[in-house]
């Protein structure tokens, strides 16, 4: 199905994603849909949309992306023969940007799961070395994607509360035991690295009181604390409600 992410948007995070080339074949098609309305079947050939040639899959969802309630001409190879069919994206929200999707499923016939399927086995000293490698890796990534929300390179849309994680667990879940730990151990380390963050009434803003009082070579008086610590916490519950408003949004807007 169209993938609600987008590659620059992934390249801008920093993630590197391997995408397999997967020919532009419809696999299924939504009822009530904007290809079900166009006439689009299962098994239909993508090959041009109002002329500029398809040779993907991933050509096909950026065409359609980008063009929400416009009218497109698309040419289909249906049994040997070439058709035009006449397809309108319907617009919709994603993440306070409006794309075009038509309610279609590329068919894949396997290889492209194949290409993915790649099993890499460790001794148990390389093994530790590779969790530390990655620990380290996703404590930056965490670091990098809160700077880039601050500077505004990221929306903070993102944020996301424990509906959507607990959405996310189910989905790693049903791919298997091993994507269902590896999220685990992301959010674990990303939960991690903001009780590091020198935030009164966190770990990290214990660390910088003390911090402080090395650097002042005194302690820090009760009543900063306490000021520190109210500040802390208000910060804390205004993104959590945060995070529960993106949740909500999320299942209102699919």
């Amino acid at each position: 199905r169209q993938s609600g992410w987008e590659g620059d948007a992934l390249e801008r995070l920093g993630l590197g994603l391997y995408r397999p080339r997967l020919p532009p074949v419809i696999g299924s098609v939504s009822a009530s849909s904007a290809a079900q309305a166009a006439g689009l079947q299962s098994g239909d050939e993508v090959l041009e949309i109002d002329g500029e040639p398809i040779d993907s899959w991933a050509d096909l969802v950026s065409v359609v992306r980008r063009s929400p309630g416009q009218t497109l001409q698309m040419d289909v190879l249906r049994q040997g023969l070439r058709q035009q069919l006449t397809v309108r994206p319907s617009a919709v929200d994603d993440r306070g940007r409006e794309i075009g999707r038509i309610g279609a499923s590329v068919r894949d016939g396997g290889e492209a799961r194949e290409q993915l399927m790649i099993t890499v086995r460790y001794g148990p000293v390389s093994a530790l070395g590779k969790a530390l490698g990655e620990t380290w890796d996703k404590s930056a990534f965490t670091l990098v994607m809160i700077g880039r929300m601050i500077t505004g390179e990221v929306s903070w849309r993102n944020i996301s509360g424990p509906v959507t994680i607990a959405d996310y667990a189910g989905q790693s879940a049903k791919l298997g035991l091993d994507y269902y730990l590896k999220f685990l151990a992301l959010v674990s380390i990303s939960l991690g690295v903001l009780n590091l963050l020198p935030i009164p009434i966190l770990d990290g803003g214990h660390l910088l009181y003390y911090l402080v009082e090395i650097i002042k070579r005194g302690p820090v008086s009760e009543r900063t604390m306490e000021i520190g610590q109210q500040i802390g916490l208000a910060f804390l519950i205004m993104l959590m409600a945060f995070a529960f408003y993106n949740d909500i949004n999320r299942l209102f807007s699919g």
